[in-house]
């Protein structure tokens, strides 16, 4: 596989001119918080404003269904009619998606993992099943079938509950390097306790990803303000201050101590 050598914007005014331009592709990025940090919605801004460049992605959801996860994005005011968007909530129509995906430029994919378990809660593969090889089915054969160049899983907490960790070190080093060998740049959402005190369930994920993009909320007099931070992101200098996170003007805004980046 090719070096890739470009960045992935965050589309975040004010952090991706503290990111040396954005993300290295390839990268495998935490995007880490407690509930209510927005950490979806970052994590969508990025995957879409990629597909309206002319790239594939895909967004696999865990717990929020494809409907709801729309319409939470179209409160936001993205604009989904810019975009070939495909949602795949059966295991049968998998290869009817990948060819929709392979003929059209500019496509993100939305696995609904909820309404797949629900079509096979009556079957042998049933809701017991070994389900974190059936997300890595959906994302191979995509990725595959078509030039993939990004993925969001949304979220690890609810794989874990999904699938069987007895090993789990190893099993997360496994998807991590899965994830690699496709070339994707990834990005895994990870529910934070709300002390806050790791950013991963098990402490091994964030030791194994290329990043971590940190979200917080922070209570200031009677005002909580959304805080987001760089913690690390490899072959990148980064700034690791925490700056303001804000979304306004259908946009998201990462400001410096209250002020609005200078940026251009």
């Amino acid at each position: 596989m090719a070096e890739k050598n470009g960045k992935i914007k965050t589309y975040i005014k004010g952090l991706d001119e503290n990111l040396q331009g954005g993300i290295p592709e390839g990268h495998l990025v935490l995007v880490c918080g407690s509930a209510g940090t927005m950490k979806s919605s970052v994590a969508f801004n990025i995957i879409y404003n990629e597909v309206l460049e002319g790239k594939t992605g895909i967004y696999l959801t865990l717990e929020q269904s494809h409907a709801s996860l729309l319409k939470q994005m179209e409160n936001m005011e993205f604009d989904l009619s810019k975009v070939n968007v495909q949602v795949l909530e059966e295991i049968s129509k998998i290869d009817e998606v990948a060819k929709k995906v392979k003929s059209s430029k500019g496509t993100l994919v939305i696995s609904d993992l909820g309404a797949i378990r629900k079509k096979l809660a009556d079957t042998k593969f049933g809701p017991s099943g070994d389900w974190l090889n059936a997300m890595k089915n959906i994302i191979k054969k995509i990725s595959t079938s078509s030039k993939c160049d990004l993925f969001v899983l949304d979220s690890l907490s609810a794989l874990y509950v999904l699938s069987s960790f007895d090993k789990p070190r190893t099993k997360i080093f496994h998807i991590f390097e899965f994830l690699r060998d496709l070339g994707l740049t990834s990005f895994l959402v990870s529910e934070m306790p709300i002390d806050q005190s790791k950013y991963s369930e098990y402490e091994v994920e964030d030791f194994l990803a290329d990043g971590i993009i940190y979200l917080q909320l922070t209570k200031r007099y009677r005002k909580v303000t959304r805080e987001i931070s760089v913690v690390k992101m490899r072959a990148t200098e980064c700034n690791n201050d925490v700056f303001t996170l804000e979304y306004k003007n259908k946009k998201f805004q990462a400001t410096f101590g209250g002020r609005t980046p200078l940026v251009e």
